[in-house]
């Protein structure tokens, strides 16, 4: 396990929208690099940029056309390693997007797999034997290749999937997952990561990882057996590189797959749905954070409790404030909403990634779909930096834009934050702050539950040595603790004391004693 895990704390970087210095009305590397200074001084010591590798770009990226070539729009390779020269500099570390399910359908392996004869690539993707046969239960295209078959897709129609084999077979062209031709993809893959390790990357978010082995058992166990032999790999050669899984599922992913961390996802009804995004039935906002509405932390703990107590000693958890497939969370939650939101992300165990432009509450707007985005496009608009033309992202004409700017009067932006003190971006800087500050607000920190009633306030843990509280809703509240005997606050949001066992916290507030 990479030690500086512990302390991490990631920055999401959707490559598209971060900042343009070409005028094209694209993000760039070169325009990550001119703002590692601000990505620094967030507090965050480690990058995740989503997919800047060639492609045609139907599904922003997703859609790899050569996995060791930097998307032109982008910069090229050089540029990639540069930046990656220049984030170690400032002791942030750089983890890149890698997609192992499926790349483009303009892939050179996919058009070399595509051709009559058979060749070193027919066996990369899933085909069946003609064109007449499909796939039952996965979606699958016929009728567009010189080949006999139709080949599986593992997303959109433009990202057919790669060949790690079948674990039930049904059918005599199904693969096994120890076939040559599985085993291939494997060694593909590994040859693309070493690739990029040894070129100075610091590991991968693995995207749609559990999706390689077609018809694996419930617990994903021939896919976990790959992504395994990947530790290995690393373990042995690169001890110092981190892999985060697209999975949310830890058990799997981090017991099984053995990956570092695991991302827990927006998925409904889950834990983390309840805190940030409990909106879609009935119109009635019922998300723990809201100050009026009818949040249970209850329904947090009892999702996310088994799952942190059965991979605590393997791996991490990780939350994110959202990403570049989530709405926003300021786009139902106010800035003090936020701020308590954010603190409890911050102080939790695991490691937390932070979105671009959440810091300073960037809105969910109503876009049109770019690139394969549809409803998560408008998470995906450029970083407001200040308010001067296109909001500092770009000098380019407002039509040339990747997509639209906020052009709302209350647009936030980095610039007028950080004139405030009490603005959300310094309250971010102030929790990242604490936590590096805090070997008990880390990763590894032991995490108890202290005070948690269903459809009641506050929500009060220990981490480590620590005791957290919080309290989203518009009451105040007094209860009484043993554990509060002898602690004094180290960091509040909003108004908390504790006098002899009594902890009074105040409506929206946060607090840490020791």
């Amino acid at each position: 396990m990479p030690e500086w895990l512990k302390d991490a704390v990631f920055y999401e970087i959707y490559p598209q929208s971060f900042k343009d210095t070409n005028s094209d009305g694209i993000g760039d590397l070169n325009g990550i690099i001119e703002k590692l200074d601000y990505v620094k001084s967030l507090g965050a010591n480690a990058l995740w940029i989503n997919p800047c590798f060639d492609s045609p770009f139907k599904d922003a990226g997703y859609d790899v056309r050569d996995y060791k070539k930097v998307a032109e729009r982008y910069g090229t390779n050089e540029d990639l390693i540069h930046l990656f020269e220049e984030a170690h500099a400032r002791g942030i570390r750089v983890l890149l997007d890698l997609v192992p399910g499926h790349t483009s359908d303009t892939h050179e392996w996919f058009i070399k797999s595509s051709q009559y004869e058979e060749n070193e690539y027919s066996g990369r993707y899933v085909w069946t034997s003609n064109a007449f046969e499909g796939i039952g239960g996965h979606p699958y295209i016929s009728g567009m290749t010189e080949r006999y078959g139709a080949y599986m897709l593992n997303f959109f129609a433009s990202q057919p999937a790669l060949n790690y084999g079948w674990l039930n077979r049904t059918e005599k062209w199904m693969s096994a997952v120890d076939s040559p031709e599985a085993l291939a993809t494997i060694e593909a893959m590994k040859d693309v990561m070493r690739f990029w390790l040894d070129a100075g990357c610091d590991g991968f978010r693995v995207d749609m990882a559990d999706s390689l082995v077609k018809n694996d058992d419930e617990n994903k166990s021939a896919t976990a057996k790959i992504w395994r032999s990947v530790r290995e790999m690393l373990d042995a050669d690169y001890p110092e590189a981190a892999l985060v899984s697209e999975w949310s599922n830890p058990k799997q992913a981090i017991n099984g797959g053995g990956f570092h961390m695991d991302f827990y996802l927006d998925h409904w009804h889950n834990g983390y749905n309840t805190l940030l995004r409990d909106y879609e039935t009935g119109g009635e906002d019922n998300s723990f954070f809201r100050a009026e509405g009818k949040g249970d932390i209850m329904r947090f703990l009892d999702d996310y409790l088994p799952k942190y107590r059965v991979t605590s000693k393997n791996g991490y958890i990780s939350m994110f404030t959202c990403n570049h497939d989530t709405p926003r969370p300021a786009r139902t939650l106010s800035v003090p909403e936020l701020k308590i939101a954010y603190a409890f992300i911050l102080s939790m165990p695991g490691i937390p990634f932070i979105y671009y432009g959440d810091e300073i509450g960037m809105k969910f707007l109503d876009v049109r779909s770019k690139e394969g985005g549809y409803h998560r496009t408008g998470s995906r608009t450029p970083m407001q930096w200040d308010d001067t033309k296109n909001h500092g992202f770009s000098d380019c004409e407002e039509e040339k834009l990747y997509l639209p700017v906020d052009q709302s009067e209350n647009a936030p932006s980095v610039k007028a934050q950080e004139e405030d003190p009490d603005s959300l971006l310094n309250t971010v800087r102030s929790l990242t702050s604490l936590r590096h500050r805090f070997k008990d607000l880390q990763a590894d920190a032991s995490f108890r539950t202290v005070y948690a009633v269903r459809e009641e306030m506050p929500f009060v843990y220990e981490r480590g040595n620590l005791l957290c509280a919080l309290n989203p809703s518009k009451q105040g509240v007094r209860i009484r603790l043993s554990e509060c005997r002898g602690r004094k606050a180290v960091y509040t949001i909003g108004e908390a004391e504790i006098e002899h066992e009594i902890l009074t916290i105040g409506p929206q507030s946060f607090a840490v004693f020791e």
